[in-house]
């Protein structure tokens, strides 16, 4: 489809999904906390990111066997599940949110790096594993800056009210 490889069966759905999950992961980001809307959004991401990363473990293209981006995309699924089970569960405690804000922020940035990585593998002359690495180590620094400072302000604005 569209004349390029991997776009027909799983590929398609694989990338139908990676797109809904960039766009609702990205209104997830922007929307106020703890609102209905936020939940709602949170809950359509986290769909669609356990369905990509299904789809993700059903392409076998590349390598003709598992490879390297099974191996992400199980680390994917860990992210978006470790960011769930302390919302399901209020635990630990005190500390819930923080975990959930931070591992649902992880997917994101995981999610944008393959993103930018996939663009980054159709330059010309970029050959796979550079474009990899180089878009992912980038998006990932990136992402580390804005978590870290992003984050404790966020948990502590949603936890009390108002902003510190």
């Amino acid at each position: 489809m569209l004349g390029m490889p991997g776009l027909a069966g799983v590929g398609l759905v694989h990338t139908l999904f990676g797109f809904a999950a960039l766009f609702l992961g990205f209104l997830v980001l922007v929307t106020r906390k703890g609102t209905l809307v936020h939940r709602r959004l949170g809950q359509s991401y986290a769909f669609a990111m356990i369905a990509l990363n299904g789809t993700a473990l059903l392409i076998y293209d590349l390598y003709g066997r598992f490879g390297p981006f099974h191996i992400a995309a199980l680390v994917s699924l860990a992210t978006v599940l470790g960011g769930l089970i302390p919302v399901v569960f209020r635990r630990p405690r005190e500390t819930w949110m923080r975990h959930h804000a931070a591992l649902m922020c992880w997917s994101y940035v995981g999610l944008f790096a393959a993103f930018v990585s996939e663009i980054a593998t159709r330059v010309p002359g970029v050959r796979l594993g550079w474009g990899v690495v180089a878009a992912t180590v980038a998006v990932v620094m990136v992402g580390a800056v804005l978590i870290n400072g992003r984050v404790p302000t966020i948990v502590r604005t949603t936890q009390t009210g108002r902003p510190s």
